[in-house]
C-alpha cells in the first residue's frame, strides 16, 4: 500500500510538468539526452566522429535522431525529432510522391549543441520550440554557468541574461525545465501567443482581398465623408479622368491613392458604427513639431515631409474615437507604436546594438518582421497602419519624406505559424517582398483594433 501511495505522489508531482510541456505540442528529447553526455556532448571530436547516427524513442514513443555535422569552425550535435515529408520520385512510369522519414535539425522539438573545433568546448545549446525555426532560445556558457538568449528573426529579444544554472544542466533539461528556469528572465509573451485570438484580423484580410480587384491606384485620390472622389491635396472633386480605355476602366473602380487606400480600410470600420465616412480635414492635421530655423523646418516650408505620418496618426486616432465614442487626438489615443523589444541584432559582421524605435521616424525596415511578430503576440487582434519614410527623388536635392501608407495584418495560424498580410496602393504583397523593396527605409506604425464588423464601400 505504501508503494502505491508513493507512486501516486510521484505521479502527482510529474504530471503537471508533463501536461504543460505537451500542451505546446513539442516533442521532448530530455530523457534521451540524459544518456548522451559522455558519448556525444563531452567526448573528443575524434571520438564523436566515430559515432554513427542513432535513432532513439522517448517514453511517449516519439523518435529522435542523434547525429553530428561539421563545418569549418564548429561541430554540431543534433537531437532531432522525426517527421515525414512528401518527396517527388522519378521512375520508369513517371513522377510519383512518397513519404520519407526525416529528422530536421531546426524542427519544433530539435535540440542542438554547438562546439568549437579547435578547443572542443561548447559554444551554445539551442532549443527550437516553434514551427518557425527563426525563433528560438539558446544558452551560452560563462564559466560554468549559462546565459540565455531569445532570438526572433535575427534580433535579440533577450541577450546574455544570467540563468543562475550550470551550463551542463541544459544537456538534459526539457523545454518545460527551460521555461521554468527562465520564466522571469526573458519575455516569453513575445513568442507564445494564444492562437485563438486572431479571427477578426483574418476576417478583415479576407474582405480586403476580396475587394482588391475593384480598386485602382490613382495618386492623390480619396473618398470623402459623402463618398465623393476628391483630391487629398485640396479636397476638390477629382475630375481629370479622360475618355481613354484605361481611365474608363479606372472610373468603374474605386480610385484610391496610397493614403486613400488605408482610409478606405478605416472607413470600412467606421461607417457601420458611425453611419458615415471620415472627413479629410482632420486627417491632414500636422502631428510633428519642427523648428523653423532647423534643417527639417526649412525643408518643411517647401515640402510636406510628414504627410503620411500625419495621415496614419490621425486616421488611427479617428477609428479609436469612433470605437470609444470620445474624440481623441493622436497624442492622447495610444495609437503610436513605440515598443523597443530588441537589445541587439545579429548581422554578417557580428552582433550590433539596436535602437529599435526613433521618435517621429519609426522603425528601420530591417527589424520590421521581428517587430510585427512580437506585436502579433502581445497585441492579438490588432492591425497596423504604416507610414513609409523613403527617399523622394522627384525633387532636387533628394529628401527623406513620409509619402506612402501601408497596412499590416499580422497573426498566427492555428498551428502557430506566423503570417502577415501587407496591403499597399490597392494591392497585396508579402511581408518579405515589402521588406526587400523598402530595405533602406523606415516605417512608422499606428495600431487599430481589428473587427469582424468590417464593411468597406
Amino acid at each position: 500500500m505504501k508503494k502505491v501511495i508513493s507512486f501516486l505522489c510521484i505521479l502527482t508531482v510529474f504530471l503537471p510538468v508533463f501536461a504543460a510541456y505537451n500542451r505546446l505540442g513539442i516533442p521532448d528529447s530530455a530523457e534521451i539526452r540524459e544518456e548522451l553526455e559522455e558519448k556525444w556532448f563531452t567526448a573528443p571530436l575524434s571520438a564523436v566522429r566515430e559515432n554513427i547516427p542513432e535513432i532513439r524513442a522517448n517514453l511517449n514513443g516519439e523518435k529522435f535522431q542523434i547525429r553530428m555535422e561539421e563545418n569549418e569552425s564548429t561541430f554540431n550535435i543534433f537531437v532531432a525529432p522525426h517527421t515525414k515529408i512528401n518527396v517527388k520520385v522519378f521512375s520508369d512510369k513517371g513522377f510519383y510522391e512518397e513519404k520519407q522519414d526525416v529528422y530536421p535539425g531546426d524542427a519544433m522539438g530539435s535540440w542542438v549543441l554547438v562546439r568549437d573545433k579547435k578547443t572542443e568546448k561548447p559554444l551554445r545549446i539551442r532549443y527550437y520550440f516553434l514551427k518557425n525555426s527563426e525563433v528560438f532560445v539558446q544558452f551560452t556558457p560563462k564559466g560554468k554557468t549559462a546565459l540565455v538568449d531569445l532570438m526572433i528573426y535575427g534580433n535579440y529579444a533577450a541577450r546574455g541574461v544570467p540563468t543562475g544554472m550550470n551550463f551542463d544542466k541544459f544537456y538534459s533539461a526539457s523545454f518545460e525545465d527551460v521555461m521554468i528556469i527562465t520564466k522571469k528572465k526573458i519575455p516569453w509573451e513575445y513568442v507564445l501567443p494564444d492562437t485563438t485570438q486572431y479571427h477578426d484580423v483574418k476576417q478583415m484580410v479576407a474582405v480586403i482581398r476580396e475587394n482588391l480587384p475593384g480598386i485602382s491606384f490613382v495618386p492623390d485620390a480619396m473618398y470623402n465623408e459623402n463618398n465623393e472622389l476628391v483630391r487629398i491635396s485640396n479636397g476638390k472633386p477629382f475630375t481629370n479622368f479622360t475618355d481613354s480605355d484605361d481611365n474608363k476602366n479606372n472610373a468603374e473602380k474605386k480610385s484610391l491613392s496610397s493614403a486613400g487606400f488605408v482610409k478606405w480600410i478605416a472607413d470600412g470600420i467606421v461607417e457601420p458604427i458611425a453611419g458615415g465616412m471620415l472627413k479629410r480635414e482632420p486627417l491632414i492635421k500636422e502631428t510633428v513639431n519642427v523648428k523653423d530655423i532647423g534643417h527639417q523646418g526649412v525643408l518643411s516650408q517647401r515640402y510636406d515631409l510628414y504627410f503620411a505620418l500625419n495621415w496614419i496618426r490621425n486616421l488611427a486616432s479617428a477609428v479609436i474615437s469612433v470605437y470609444s465614442g470620445k474624440t481623441y487626438l493622436f497624442n492622447q489615443s495610444g495609437v503610436n507604436v513605440t515598443l523597443n523589444p530588441f537589445a541587439s541584432t545579429f548581422t554578417e559582421k557580428g552582433v550590433a546594438n539596436t535602437v529599435t524605435f526613433i521618435e517621429d521616424t519609426g522603425y528601420n525596415v530591417a527589424v520590421l518582421r521581428s517587430l510585427l511578430y512580437v506585436l502579433a503576440s502581445i497585441e492579438s487582434g490588432t492591425f497596423y497602419f504604416g507610414a513609409i519614410r523613403g527617399t523622394d527623388r522627384t525633387v532636387s536635392p533628394e529628401i527623406k519624406a513620409f509619402n506612402e501608407c501601408v497596412a499590416f495584418f499580422p497573426y498566427f495560424q492555428d498551428d502557430g505559424g506566423f503570417e502577415c498580410n501587407v496591403f499597399i496602393n490597392g494591392r497585396e504583397m508579402s511581408l518579405e517582398n515589402f521588406c526587400l523593396e523598402n530595405e533602406k527605409n523606415f516605417v512608422y506604425l499606428t495600431r487599430v483594433k481589428a473587427t469582424e464588423r468590417f464593411f468597406p464601400q
